[in-house]
C-alpha cells in the first residue's frame, strides 16, 4: 500500500488544481498512509508530507525516524527530507515549499487532524497564506474505492469472518469479557497486521454500544455483543455478531428478528444514487415500527477503508447520494438498559448496479 498501479498523488494533484490549492500538508494519519504508505508515529517531533500541486512531494521526517520511513517505501512516492534535533522542522517545510516555487501567500490545504501546536506554527511561518481543510482535496480520493481497494476490503472482510467463526469456542460461563477479548485479539492477529478494537459486551454491558471490554464474568443466560476489527495490508475490517450463553434471555429472539430484518432492509436500499439518509431510514423505520425506535441510538453506518471510521456517514440528515465504489457498514442496533443489547454489522460496497456484502457470517444469534 499504496497500490503501485494507482497514481494517488497524481489524482490528488488534479483535485488540488481544480480547487485552487497550491500545496497540501499532511502529518501522521490515515491520509499519510494512503498517499505514501508510511505509518508514521504521532510524535512531538514533526513529520509532514508536503505535496505541491505541481512538482515532487517531500516527506519531512525527524532524522531518527528516517529508517522507518525508508522501510515503509515512502521514498518511492516522495523525497525524504530529514531534520536533526537542533534544527527547526517548520523551517525545513518552508524551505521545501520555496524550492518548489510555491507562493507563500497562496492557498494551503492542511490535514484535518494535525496537532494544534504544529498547525499554529505553520500558520505563523506562512503568515500570508489562505488555509483550507485537507479533506477538501482528500475526501473524494478516499471516498470512492478503486477495484484494488475493494478487493482488499473483501480479503480483510473474510479474515474477520474467520475470527467470528471461532468466537463460539471462546465464550463460556465463568470466563471474563477480558479473557475472551484477549483470545479474540490473538486470533485477529493470525490474519491481520494489527488489532483495531475488540468489544465483548455481555449481559447488561451489551446496552452500551462502545462498551470497554472488562472484568465482568459471563453467566448462563447472557446475550453477548462481539464487535471486532483489525487492519490487514492497510485496510480495515469491522463486523459485529451476537451470541448467548446457554440460552437466549427473555425477549431477545423477538428483538433480534427485528434487527435482522432492519439490516436486510437497509442493505436492500443501497444502490447508486440512493441518499445516505434513506439507507438509515430503511433500518430505523422498521425498528421504530416494532417499538424499539428510542433504543436505536446511533447512525446506521460509517465508511471504512484505511480507517475503520471514515466517510460516508449513513445517518439522518446526510442527503448525499451514495456512489459505486463507496464502502460502509450497515449496523443497526437495539439497546435495552440494564438487560442486554444487540447489533448486527456487515461491510457493504456500492456496485454499479446495487450492493455487495463483504461479510458473510450467519447473522442469527449463536447460542453456546
Amino acid at each position: 500500500m499504496p497500490d503501485p498501479t494507482d497514481d494517488r498523488l497524481g489524482r490528488l494533484r488534479a483535485a488540488m488544481r481544480t480547487r485552487g490549492v497550491d500545496a497540501l500538508l499532511v502529518g501522521p494519519s490515515a491520509d499519510l498512509r494512503y498517499l505514501v504508505g508510511y505509518h508514521a508515529l504521532p510524535l512531538e517531533r514533526l513529520t509532514l508530507l508536503v505535496v505541491p500541486a505541481d512538482g515532487p512531494a517531500a516527506l519531512v521526517v525527524p532524522e531518527l525516524e528516517e529508517p522507518r520511513a525508508v522501510d515503509s517505501g515512502a521514498a518511492a512516492h516522495a523525497d525524504l527530507v530529514t531534520w536533526s534535533e537542533t534544527e527547526d522542522p517548520i523551517a525545513r517545510v518552508v524551505d521545501r515549499l520555496q524550492v518548489a516555487g510555491i507562493d507563500l501567500r497562496g492557498t494551503f490545504a492542511l490535514q484535518d487532524r494535525l496537532w494544534t501546536s504544529f498547525t499554529l506554527a505553520l500558520q505563523a511561518a506562512i503568515g500570508g497564506a489562505s488555509w483550507v481543510p485537507g479533506s477538501s482535496v482528500m475526501r473524494d480520493l478516499r471516498l470512492i474505492k478503486t477495484p484494488a481497494e475493494v478487493e482488499a476490503l473483501r480479503e480483510v472482510g473474510a479474515a474477520i469472518d474467520a475470527v467470528h467463526a471461532v468466537v463460539p469456542d471462546l465464550l463460556r460461563a465463568g470466563r471474563t469479557e477480558a479473557e475472551v477479548g484477549r483470545d479474540i485479539a490473538d486470533r485477529i492477529l493470525e490474519d491481520h497486521d494489527e488489532v483495531n478494537f475488540v468489544i465483548v459486551a455481555s449481559g447488561p454491558n451489551g446496552a452500551s454500544p462502545h462498551h470497554e471490554t472488562g472484568d465482568r464474568v459471563l453467566e448462563v443466560g447472557d446475550a453477548v455483543v462481539v464487535d471486532i476489527g483489525g487492519t490487514r495490508a492497510g485496510y480495515c475490517s469491522d463486523s459485529t455478531r451476537d451470541y448467548a450463553i446457554g440460552h437466549l434471555p427473555d425477549g431477545y429472539a423477538e428483538l433480534h428478528a427485528v434487527l435482522e430484518r432492519a439490516q436486510d432492509l437497509a442493505v436492500d436500499a443501497v444502490r447508486p444514487g440512493a441518499p445516505a439518509e434513506a439507507i438509515d431510514a430503511a433500518a430505523r423505520d422498521h425498528i421504530t415500527a416494532a417499538g424499539y425506535g428510542e433504543r436505536f441510538v446511533h447512525r446506521t453506518g460509517h465508511g471504512i477503508g484505511v480507517e475503520e471510521h471514515e466517510e460516508p456517514w449513513i445517518v439522518a440528515g446526510n442527503d448525499e447520494p451514495v456512489a459505486a465504489g463507496m464502502a460502509f457498514s450497515i449496523e443497526p442496533g437495539i439497546y435495552v438498559p440494564g438487560r442486554y443489547g444487540s447489533r448486527i454489522e456487515d461491510i457493504v460496497v456500492v456496485t454499479d448496479t446495487g450492493v455487495e456484502r463483504v461479510n458473510h457470517r450467519p447473522r442469527e444469534v449463536v447460542v453456546v
